[in-house]
């Protein structure tokens, strides 16, 4: 019994001191981890936001866009750009869950307006040397100068105007899709979102 109490205590000593380690570790690599993600989205919003002089992580809306499966509310956030304290554009970020291999995730930016200016692929598990090709600026760029009124948001395959990758349809048309959904959830709440636009940071 003796021997048998010394090892459960042997190991909750071992199992209290990895804890422990771990949320050193944890407590250490947070900061970090929050200020590289931190520069990671200021790139995206840099590569898709007409010239500004803000940080636009800085000056952001929150709107309320639905509900996930368990209930909980989603919310999108709005990133706003600013040269000389006027509004230049305004960035957000979508979600094309219909990606061939899951989700893809895009930053967009757009001008006060709403025709993009840029879009930036942040994320996606698409395949190597087909799918993938979405990242590609020959793919990115045709999105520039697009809004609801001036361009037929399918792809070519389905009688759209946006060029599809040779070989692969299902990645580009998801990209499609999910910037046309973001522009127009924009185009509705486009007051919410430019309210105070001229003013300081929210």
């Amino acid at each position: 019994m003796n021997s048998m109490l010394r090892l459960a205590l042997v190991l909750t000593l071992i199992t209290a001191g990895a804890g422990l380690i771990l949320s050193m570790v944890e407590a250490v690599t947070r900061e970090p981890i929050a200020e590289q993600r931190r520069l990671e989205t200021l790139r995206a919003l840099q590569a898709v936001l007409p010239p500004g002089d803000n940080s636009p992580d800085q000056d952001t809306v929150q709107l309320l866009t639905g509900q996930d499966r368990r209930g909980r509310d989603v919310r999108r956030t709005f990133y706003r750009g600013r040269q000389a304290a006027e509004l230049s554009g305004v960035a957000f970020q979508v979600i094309a869950p219909d990606g061939y291999s899951g989700n893809i995730a895009v930053m967009v930016g757009v001008d006060p307006q709403g025709t993009v200016a840029g879009i930036e692929i942040l994320s996606h598990n698409e395949t190597p040397g087909l799918g993938d090709k979405i990242a590609l600026p020959v793919f990115k760029d045709i999105f520039a100068g697009k809004n609801l009124q001036n361009a037929d948001w399918r792809v070519k395959k389905d009688g759209g105007e946006f060029d599809q990758i040779t070989g692969a349809t299902i990645s580009p048309r998801a990209v499609v899709g999910a910037v046309r959904r973001g522009l127009e959830f924009y185009h509705e709440h486009r007051v919410e979102i430019l309210a105070d636009a001229q003013g300081g940071s929210q």
